[in-house]
């Protein structure tokens, strides 16, 4: 909902429990009024009517205060817009008018030709923000910088900056610090969103789970990215973010060309980062997320089973063993196409390898649809080898810098999916594909981050940056079009490119390649304070660990660490005995019974997994689940009860599991014991209102 003052120079914008307010000055300087409790128009014209601070010599009265600082005149913050022509650099704007439509609030400024719209949109608790531009001048106009907002936070003591963090198998840790003075940046300037840092930010003062306000940011785009945070001279707080890492430059704009930014979303919430969470999953279940209202299924993946020596007969007794335990999705990885016998050959040859498929992949696909089961693939197109035909016939499709060594990593070289004959080719080769055999879902990967990023001959070639990320939008755009009945997700590596933007047309994420259980409660405890558990895809893998620390955990401390997200499974069904399996079945049937409160359902964070006990909780309806996790016992103590949350104090709840009775009170205030004991044990708790 949008309210307008009678002057048409402040706005309201307002969802179920918050409100976000702007002014325009008679100077046409636009000021940031509100973000917080809902208030009324009355409310926000008050403060409209309030006057600016006084300010200190070499300060600007402005800074900290508008809602879009541009780059020139008396501003010295960080400008989250900047360009410049042939002839001046800078902004001098000025208002031309504003308009709505539907949800959504245009306001439109212009500066010698360059036309410049605000978007904002109301969607719940959460604003989206994303910034416009059309030259319609004779001149070109350089996009140094277009940030999509900067956000302004109220005067507030102690702010804390939390954020995500990590690396390649060590994704999405939480951290939490004082803000201090000065700009904290995160980032990537890899080409995509990268393992180190997922683009959200929370900022309170004295929040905890349960209770407290808590402002949070997240940027949907897939590309190189930057957020900064400022706290400034006078201790006001701005977050400006946007596109791009640094300021070398996004786009040139022709006379007619246009840009729009992504998405930079914000939320307010006084129900602590727990509320934060939940409205954030909200959001993105309801208005991101494709099709998010379907649950996703159990799938099996191949390849740390198989890795690259896979046939068709041997990923056909992997089904059938998948199909016993009750996989409803089949998915054969890495080594299916071209001369990909190892990780040095084949990218780009996106057909089926003759001697292992002499048939193409639909006899295999349709033996797993016989068992009942969808069927899909890995592919990584943004990608090729040195050592294939696609690279051999054309060299100057990928990213290089003339005069200097291709660097390899993986092997593998970057596409430049900014140029429309690579665009074309990947999509003549991937309609074909998905045309030619009946396939179901498309584990999407990207396994090597930009480094030689030229386009010799490109007038402009620091545009491949955005136009890559802009192309791989529309690629994924018609393939879904075309083939609306197959699903994708994502992948980088594990959890390298996971955004508000990729999840927008994608099915779920691979969360991280770190599939051991005891790392991935962090991992999940990190992801979740953004995402929801619907698109957060878990594996039950082998034990000990080979992947990463050789780890020995029992199939129940596995199953139950994975089933807090989309269950998937991908140890080596082969070698694992019949009593695994038989148990197995049990813990996948479990999960179907479970998934549409995990996938659906508020998720409420028990206990962090810092140590000792940990859990989380699901509460859907009449249901709610808790998975409860012990890493270990000290000392032989007890282990304490778990206080749930989200349930009727005045209702009775009965275990699934036990058919013992529970007051609902006592479960809120004194909490349910979980019989854990000794090291990485865990159970699941399966409650009905009843």
């Amino acid at each position: 909902m949008v309210d307008i003052a009678e002057n048409g120079r402040t706005w309201l914008l307002s969802g179920p429990s918050s409100s976000y307010a702007l002014h325009l000055t008679d100077a046409d300087e636009l000021l940031h009024l509100h973000w917080g409790p809902r208030i009324a128009l009355a409310d926000a014209e008050a403060l409209a009517g309030s006057p600016l601070p006084g300010y200190w010599p070499f300060e600007s009265p402005l800074d900290g205060r508008e809602e879009y600082p541009v780059e020139g005149g008396p501003r010295f913050v960080r400008p989250a817009l900047s360009v410049r022509t042939d002839e001046r650099r800078g902004t001098e704007w000025r208002f031309t008018a504003y308009e709505t439509e539907g949800d959504e609030l245009r306001l439109r400024f212009a500066d010698d030709g360059l036309a410049i719209t605000l978007h904002y949109r109301m969607r719940g608790d959460v604003v989206e923000r994303w910034v416009s531009l059309d030259n319609g001048g004779p001149a070109r106009v350089e996009l140094l910088r277009a940030d999509a907002a900067t956000w302004t936070l109220p005067e507030r003591e102690g702010w804390r900056l939390s954020q995500l963090h990590g690396r390649w198998a060590a994704e999405s840790r939480l951290t939490t610090a004082p803000l201090t003075y000065g700009e904290k940046v995160i980032g990537s300037r890899r080409g995509h969103t990268g393992h180190q840092h997922l683009p959200w930010v929370a900022l309170d003062t004295d929040a905890t789970e349960e209770r407290g306000e808590v402002y949070g940011c997240a940027l949907g785009w897939s590309g190189s990215w930057r957020i900064a945070v400022a706290q400034l001279p006078d201790a006001r707080v701005q977050v400006t973010g946007g596109a791009g890492h640094d300021d070398s430059g996004l786009l040139l704009l022709e006379p007619g060309a246009s840009y729009t930014s992504p998405v930079f979303a914000g939320l307010w919430s006084d129900g602590g980062f727990g509320g934060a969470s939940r409205t954030w999953h909200a959001y993105q279940r309801a208005h991101v997320v494709p099709d998010a209202d379907r649950d996703r299924p159990v799938l099996f993946n191949s390849w740390e089973a198989t890795f690259f020596d896979i046939s068709e007969e041997q990923q056909a007794a992997l089904a059938r063993r998948a199909a016993g335990i009750g996989v409803e999705l089949f998915v054969v990885d890495d080594g299916w196409f071209g001369a990909r016998t190892s990780d040095r050959a084949g990218l780009g040859d996106w057909t089926p390898n003759p001697d292992r498929f002499p048939h193409g992949l639909k006899p295999l696909a349709d033996q797993v649809h016989g068992l009942g089961m969808q069927f899909g693939i890995w592919v990584e197109p943004e990608m090729v080898n040195p050592d294939s035909d696609l690279y051999r016939a054309h060299p100057d499709w990928v990213q290089y810098q003339p005069g200097r060594t291709r660097t390899e990593l993986r092997n593998q070289l970057v596409l430049n999916l900014a140029r429309e004959d690579v665009q074309e080719y990947l999509w003549e080769r991937l309609d074909t594909l998905l045309s030619g055999a009946p396939i179901d879902y498309v584990k999407w990967d990207f396994n090597r981050c930009f480094t030689d990023a030229g386009w010799p001959g490109e007038p402009y070639p620091q545009r491949l940056w955005v136009d890559h990320v802009r192309a791989l939008y529309a690629l994924l755009d018609r393939l879904r079009a075309a083939h609306p009945g197959v699903a994708f997700e994502s992948c980088s590596g594990g959890g390298g490119r996971i955004d508000l933007g990729v999840l927008s047309r994608t099915d779920q994420v691979w969360t991280s390649d770190n599939t051991d259980p005891l790392d991935r409660l962090a991992i999940q405890h990190g992801f979740t304070q953004i995402h929801p558990a619907r698109v957060m895809a878990a594996w039950v893998t082998d034990s000990p660990n080979t992947q990463l620390n050789g780890r020995a955990s029992s199939l129940r401390f596995r199953f139950v660490s994975a089933m807090a997200g989309v269950l998937g499974v991908g140890g080596d069904l082969t070698e694992w005995t019949e009593e695994e399996l038989a148990e197995a079945r049990r813990w996948v049937e479990l999960y179907k019974e479970i998934r549409p409160v995990v996938q659906q359902g508020d998720l409420y964070r028990l206990r962090p997994p810092s140590g000792g006990l940990s859990a989380v909780q699901y509460v859907r309806g009449d249901e709610t689940v808790v998975l409860a996790c012990l890493q270990a016992q000290s000392h032989g103590e007890p282990v304490p009860a778990v206080r749930l949350r989200g349930l009727d104090p005045t209702a009775s709840y009965e275990c699934r599991e036990t058919g013992e009775v529970h007051r609902g009170a006592v479960l809120l205030h004194h909490g349910l014991r979980t019989g854990l004991r000794g090291d990485l044990d865990a159970t699941v708790i399966h409650l009905r209102r009843i």
